[in-house]
């Protein structure tokens, strides 16, 4: 349908400017094409009919910037529909690697509300962009950052200085910020979550139709400042539906040697209700790896099964968190025939049901981080197992992907939510 308008802007009050001058009663005739524009789902919608308006539709000069690039903010019309949950917003930091900073949804008999543990935009653009220490590390404690081209830790020989360890990965020797450590006296720094800490995107994209609104963006990350074998070049596309809100990230090998390659997602689910206890938690795993202790959080490269012990959220419709303390690894995914994995948080107090779908094979663990005095549960779905260069793990394949000159692999998860039965 093409409508009779020169320009639609807004103004910041509501009141339309630079329709037709033949239009005599412009008032009512704006409200007219919002309505059609509203139906179609051209324009969203705040939930009673009226228009979301832009932010950015005021010029560049009042777009909101998080890593020195713009924040981008993908929205969906408010469905009539009130008795089923539905996604409405995601914003993305194209200035800190891509990060999801917040999704939010509609929740029937909640309303409106944030799926991720994350501050405020404000606030997050202040920690980040002035609160941060020297490594970046901020990106990774809220919201849900991309961790590539390794996902959790790595370990090494500490530096003199101990900001830097000497690792190695796929028979190479390479240097890696030792950006963490436990928080025991002496305990050992190392390397935690990727490269991509502060990376900045380029070639961002924003799309919006009736379906879905999305936005990509490309990383050309070389070799990470010498930090990493090879050239890697990342895609990451962000989309998102009513039904669904779903990210692809896709590694390619630009350069001339073999690159090893490892990807994961840091998401923290807020969890409703705000009572941890009842929220029950499936994991489609058979199998925990056995850490050091939960200060250094260190792999033993010892597996173990989880069933019949207080590890195993395999059956359908999982098991309550109650007061355990989590933060573990699970392998061993159950795989449907197409490839997929399936795990679910449940709050049955608030009626909230969260799924967490991975779609690509490469995806071989499940890192659960839930502390006891915090209201969420962080999923992170990865190709790799922790520290999978060190040699304790023995002849297991600990998921990191070699990608051959010109080979590409993508990494890719769904969320959905659904109102739990009782």
């Amino acid at each position: 349908m093409v409508l009779p308008i020169a320009k639609t802007s807004t103004d910041g009050s509501g009141k339309g400017k630079g329709l037709m001058r033949t239009v005599k009663s412009s008032r009512t005739y704006l409200s007219f094409c919002l309505a059609i524009l509203l139906t179609c789902g051209w324009i969203p919608d705040n939930g009673i009919g009226q228009a979301v308006t832009d932010n950015h539709s005021a010029g560049p000069s009042q777009a909101i910037s998080i890593g020195g690039e713009p924040v981008v903010v993908l929205q969906r019309p408010r469905s009539s529909d009130k008795s089923e949950p539905q996604f409405l917003e995601a914003t993305i930091l194209p200035g800190r690697g891509m990060a999801v900073l917040q999704i939010k949804a509609y929740i029937p008999g909640k309303g409106e509300i944030d799926l991720l543990n994350s501050p405020p935009q404000p606030e997050a653009g202040q920690l980040l962009d002035k609160g941060d220490d020297e490594f970046g590390n901020q990106v990774f404690k809220m919201g849900g950052a991309i961790l590539l081209p390794f996902a959790n830790r790595i370990r090494g020989k500490a530096s003199a200085d101990g900001k830097t360890i000497i690792a190695d990965v796929a028979g190479k020797t390479v240097t890696l910020a030792a950006n963490w450590s436990g928080n025991n006296p002496g305990a050992e720094k190392h390397a935690i979550h990727g490269l991509m800490l502060r990376s900045k995107f380029e070639d961002v994209t924003q799309k919006s139709g009736a379906g879905d609104s999305s936005v990509a963006a490309v990383l050309h990350a070389g070799n990470f400042d010498g930090h990493w074998p090879s050239d890697t070049e990342v895609r990451v596309e962000t989309t998102l539906k009513n039904s669904a809100f779903e990210m692809t990230v896709t590694a390619k090998n630009v350069g001339h040697e073999p690159l090893p390659m490892g990807i994961g997602w840091h998401p923290y689910f807020v969890l409703p209700s705000g009572h941890r206890q009842q929220v029950r938690l499936h994991l489609p795993s058979d199998t925990r790896a056995v850490m050091n202790n939960y200060d250094d959080s260190f792999t033993t490269g010892q597996g173990v099964p989880v069933k019949a012990t207080p590890y195993d959220f395999s059956a359908p419709g999982g098991r309550p968190l109650g007061t355990q303390y989590l933060d573990d690894n699970f392998s061993e995914l159950k795989y449907r025939p197409n490839g997929s994995t399936v795990s679910e948080i449940i709050d049955p107090e608030a009626k909230y049901g969260l799924r967490l779908i991975t779609l690509s094979p490469q995806i071989k663990s499940i890192q659960v981080y839930s502390p006891l005095q915090k209201n969420f549960v962080a999923l992170e779905p990865q190709f790799n197992l922790p520290d999978p260069y060190n040699k304790n793990w023995g002849s297991v394949d600990t998921g990191m992907v070699l990608l051959q000159p010109g080979q590409s692999v993508s990494w890719r998860v769904r969320l959905e939510l659904f109102t739990p039965s009782r």
